[in-house]
């Protein structure tokens, strides 16, 4: 089973569309999706900050940034 990381933070709209977006997308494969919140990290924070919502696949180590469709989301886990 592959998993996919999703770097998002609290009061984030967009995060929350590509939360529903991953919703749908568990429902259509056998994904492990594991939300981070990066506001618990300096070292995330930097690194995502201004990309967030972002999708990373652990086992290609491909990331996905938003803006996103469920076609991008169908291609990371390819």
């Amino acid at each position: 089973m592959q998993t996919l990381i999703f770097y998002t933070t609290d009061d984030c709209h967009l995060c929350e569309e590509a939360a529903a977006l991953l919703k749908k997308l568990s429902s259509l494969r056998q994904i492990n999706i594991e939300p981070i919140d990066i506001s618990a990290s300096e070292s995330l924070i930097h690194l995502y900050g201004i990309r967030i919502p972002v999708v990373k696949n652990m086992q290609s180590g491909k990331e996905l940034g938003w803006p996103f469709e469920m076609s991008d989301l169908l291609n990371l886990v390819r």
